[in-house]
């Protein structure tokens, strides 16, 4: 872990010390970091193998996470008074149903997400990626997570409307539509081609983000990562709630958009912003629907009249 303010911190450890240990001597000598920066410099300096300590850190973080975010739906399904607010509320998945999804996401993390996981650290930082202390400032992870959720939903939109095609929905897309009612867990439910497929959005527009311009941070994917992890599971809920995102900004996808897609198999392709959807008209529903009829009709009247 390169960076000059560790070096003092460097000198005075051996083989033998603990995480605690470590998380000492950077304290001691690095004041000027902040405790999150600390913890993160002594994690790389006691384990001695950045790739090792990036994967692990990693796989760990989205294991946590995903299913963290997905306990909460799960105890929202069991709950009737949350009822009113469930998209299709003839639709509730069983307790095994739940366990059955989770047991296959987990062997899915396990076998085909991991790999992927491991090789990001020497494919990225070959890129330039940094994982040093101190961490970027606030303004700027907020700019690249903001430029990253643009890149991830244009090639989630185009990706995901193409696994609608005939072959490749039987191939590969069908698994994710077993559950026409998705909830939580349903998010990364997928086939292996579509989850590395897809996946590439998510860790390949930061890694060619950062072979481009040589700026971005490891903190700064964590935090992408988080995000999009919550986002792609509140997508999946099938619940919209009056605080629900989409609320406050008329662009963004929400889980409304997309139970629309899992309830109709078709239209509602973009993962985060409605804006591919509209323009391209691919939205799905009785609205989008009646606008299309109303389009034709329009077009018919206005040939005939000429």
């Amino acid at each position: 872990m390169a960076s000059a303010v560790l070096n003092a911190t460097v000198a005075s450890l051996s083989s033998t010390d603990t995480y605690f240990t470590v998380l000492e001597e950077v304290s001691k000598y690095n004041v000027q970091l902040s405790y999150p920066e600390k913890l993160w410099a002594a994690w790389y300096l006691w384990m001695q193998n950045d790739t090792l300590a990036t994967g692990l850190m990693s796989f760990f973080m989205h294991e946590i996470v995903y299913f963290g975010r997905s306990l909460p739906w799960m105890i929202i399904d069991a709950l009737p008074m949350f009822n009113k607010y469930k998209l299709q509320k003839e639709k509730r998945p069983t307790w095994r149903e739940q366990f059955e999804c989770a047991g296959l996401v987990l062997l899915s993390h396990c076998t085909v997400e991991l790999p992927q996981i491991w090789l990001f650290h020497p494919i990225a930082t070959y890129f330039g990626l940094d994982y040093g202390v101190p961490f970027p400032p606030l303004w700027k992870m907020a700019l690249h997570i903001c430029i990253f959720f643009i890149m991830e939903d244009a090639w989630h939109y185009w990706n995901h409307r193409a696994l609608h095609y005939g072959p490749l929905y039987k191939a590969i897309h069908k698994i994710h539509h077993t559950y026409s009612a998705p909830f939580g867990l349903t998010a990364e439910y997928a086939s292996p081609i579509e989850v590395m497929l897809l996946g590439i959005g998510t860790v390949g527009s930061p890694i060619l983000w950062v072979s481009i311009t040589k700026d971005l941070h490891l903190a700064t994917m964590y935090v992408w990562i988080v995000l999009r992890l919550f986002q792609a599971i509140d997508a999946h809920s099938g619940y919209d709630f009056p605080f629900s995102l989409r609320h406050f900004l008329p662009f963004w996808c929400g889980a409304e958009h997309h139970d629309l897609h899992h309830e109709r198999f078709i239209g509602n392709y973009a993962s985060s912003f409605r804006w591919w959807d509209y323009c391209l008209d691919t939205e799905a529903g009785e609205e989008a629907a009646k606008a299309r009829r109303d389009k034709k009709l329009a077009a018919i009247k206005a040939k005939k009249a000429q």
